[in-house]
């Protein structure tokens, strides 16, 4: 923009007001000038007709003497603020209603040709030289018996059309003034409600390409131009809180690559530089084999969820049975449930109950929801895995009596390597993207996972899934 789109309507809008004046002041001028010389040589001409026909007629027919139709005419002569003549097809004049005529010299239009109005009833000029200035000049024949015998002719002065058409064009140039000043109004429409929103939106995305994301700004319009910005404030947050997670990804990557790291460094750099007897080195070399675990399993969990964030992921879609896996899921804990005394209450919907999903990522799901469960789960208690199928869904329960998870935690659990304060102490080994592969899992199956949990009393995972079409079928025939 650069102050140029502003200048630029301004501009336009003085050509507008420029190109006005011109039209007004040539074609318009014109046209009013042309329509005021037809409109005033078509009553001329329909008065000296009426003349023609009536005292003109009646004088050459010895019904009226000369003195009553000088009078009648001289009448005429000032309502029309014209002149009147009567003459001869041989241009000798009659009667001239501007003038006394004297009988004894006669007065002669020189060269008087009745054509000079070339097929029209008018013509404009000095008439023969008989005037000093242009007049516009009608002739109407006076006829007898099929023959011509004089003219009528009415001079009307050019000069009062000019007048007439002056006022009309100054009337036309008011108008045209009061136009440009009512047109004024789109330009102050245009300022508010289009320029300084644009200036405003373009300053703030100047802002966002600088970098400064959190910059805020407000239009405060309901139309296309609030939208916009709306949009472009909700799309700069989104980018923002992008930044922000980055960076505090980049930073739980960090955190959670160093410790192990540290500690292997220390344990071997101790074990090397004799710190730790060699009779000691069987122990802590097992301390650096699980530090490695924890760091397999880390990069495992990170390359999980970076292809399931990877937009257009494919899953195996196949028809399997929910509670076979939840049998052969619960099962990999056998080792652990025994230590801790923890024991699996499998309540499941029929021997069989099949959906239709990726079996393998469904197998994931179940294994991050039951490792929690029996992470946070206190000794000698025991944990619910339910299935019940409603609506053409099976949900999945998984309900533990643990440690629970706090009100104000809920909402953050799905957020990568968030851990709260309870679970740190518990779960050392955790990366804190159980749940979000959890999430990130379901929610491509296009299903939803909930949470219920109570501090101190326990917690409790739903997910969803369709029931196969085939299992529909079968159920359909034992009907």
């Amino acid at each position: 923009m650069r102050k140029t789109l502003y200048l630029k309507f301004i501009l336009a809008y003085i050509i507008f007001g420029f190109f006005g004046f011109i039209v007004v002041g040539s074609f318009v001028s014109n046209m009013i000038q042309d329509h005021l010389t037809r409109e005033k040589s078509e009553d001329l001409y329909r008065e000296a007709s009426i003349i023609a026909n009536t005292y003109a007629n009646d004088l050459y027919n010895s019904q009226t003497s000369l003195d009553t139709v000088s009078t009648q005419i001289s009448a005429l002569s000032r309502y029309l603020n014209a002149t009147i003549w009567i003459i001869n097809p041989s241009g000798r004049m009659i009667l001239d209603s501007s003038k006394i005529l004297s009988p004894d010299s006669e007065v002669i239009v020189e060269d008087f040709d009745p054509a000079i109005t070339a097929g029209s009833f008018y013509t404009q000029g000095d008439f023969f030289g008989s005037f000093r200035t242009d007049m516009l000049s009608v002739l109407a024949p006076i006829t007898s018996s099929f023959k011509i015998n004089g003219y009528v002719v009415i001079h009307y002065p050019v000069s009062e059309l000019e007048k007439s058409s002056n006022e009309l064009l100054n009337i036309c140039y008011i108008m045209l003034i009061i136009l440009f000043l009512l047109s004024m109004i789109i330009l102050i429409f245009f300022t508010e409600m289009v320029y300084i929103p644009l200036k405003t939106i373009t300053k703030a995305t100047e802002q966002y390409a600088s970098g400064n994301m959190h910059y805020e700004f407000n239009v405060d319009s309901e139309d296309e131009m609030g939208y916009l910005a709306a949009t472009i404030s909700y799309m700069a947050g989104e980018i923002a809180r992008s930044e922000d997670d980055q960076k505090k990804f980049v930073a739980n990557v960090s955190h959670d690559f160093r410790s192990p790291l540290t500690s292997m460094h220390g344990y071997l750099e101790a074990m090397v530089d004799g710190t730790i007897p060699p009779e000691m080195h069987e122990k802590y070399l097992k301390i650096v084999l699980n530090e490695t675990d924890r760091l397999t399993k880390l990069t495992n969990s990170l390359l999980t969820l970076n292809n399931l964030n990877t937009s257009g992921m494919l899953l195996d879609i196949q028809d399997f049975d929910i509670n076979d896996v939840i049998r052969n899921v619960t099962a990999t804990f056998g080792g652990t449930c025994m230590e801790k005394g923890i024991t699996f209450d499998l309540i499941l919907t029929g021997e069989t109950l099949y959906v239709s999903a990726d079996r393998g990522k469904i197998e994931q799901v179940l294994y991050n929801l039951c490792d929690n469960a029996v992470k946070f789960s206190h000794h000698d208690s025991s944990i619910t895995i339910e299935t019940t199928e409603k609506h053409n869904k099976v949900f999945v329960s998984v309900k533990d009596s643990g440690i629970g998870i706090p009100k104000d935690d809920i909402k953050n659990i799905w957020d990568r390597f968030y851990k709260s304060d309870l679970s740190r102490g518990k779960d050392k080994k955790g990366t804190g993207l159980g749940l979000s592969i959890t999430k990130e899992i379901i929610r491509a199956h296009n299903e939803h996972i909930n949470v219920i949990s109570t501090e101190g009393v326990g917690t409790e995972f739903i997910f969803s899934l369709p029931v196969s079409e085939a299992y529909e079928d079968d159920d359909d025939d034992e009907i």
